[in-house]
């Protein structure tokens, strides 16, 4: 299983217990979606390793309580911290035609009601508030937030999102 086979699920910020359970930092709107999961897999040294859950449980908000098989003390747990944690791409549960992860989406062509076609997505930027559609058009670079005011329509089959931007923002980078 390669990081491209799989979704970043959240990272392992803390040892819970002396029998070496972690808590997992989830990075979802929906973390109960995640509670009866099998296995995870942990990043180590640039590679995947498959770890298998006996039990895990939703520890405050978006922090999951999990124990792995063979991970029994605290010093194996505390060698878990900072590490993160992926899921393959497949056991993503399929969203309406109008909603979209973000890694389904790179590459989609995005079309603006004034301009037309702006470039294509080349990445999502989520470290700001609101998340950002990172676009390419002619080597320039497009910012425009993922705003459902701005959404006016997602064609997955077409591989387009057209979108309504403001006055004036596509002209920030085009002109």
């Amino acid at each position: 299983m390669t990081k491209e086979e799989c979704f970043y699920l959240g990272r392992i910020v803390a040892k819970f217990s002396f029998k070496g359970e972690v808590l997992i930092k989830l990075d979802t709107d929906e973390p109960e979606t995640y509670t009866e999961m099998e296995s995870v897999f942990v990043e180590y040294n640039n590679n995947l390793v498959p770890f298998f859950i006996e039990r895990s449980y939703l520890h405050k908000s978006t922090l999951l309580r999990a124990k792995f098989e063979d991970i029994d003390t605290e010093d194996d747990a505390e060698d878990m911290i900072g590490t993160d944690v992926y899921l393959p791409l497949s056991v993503l549960p399929k969203l309406p035609e109008d909603k979209f992860y973000f890694h389904e989406i790179i590459g989609f062509d995005v079309v603006d009601a004034t301009h037309g076609n702006i470039g294509h997505i080349v990445s999502i930027n989520d470290s700001t508030a609101q998340a950002l559609f990172e676009i390419e058009k002619d080597g320039k670079q497009i910012l425009i937030p993922m705003n459902d005011e701005f959404i006016e329509k997602v064609d997955k089959k077409n591989k387009t999102i057209k979108v309504k931007t403001p006055e004036g923002l596509v002209d920030l980078y085009l002109g």
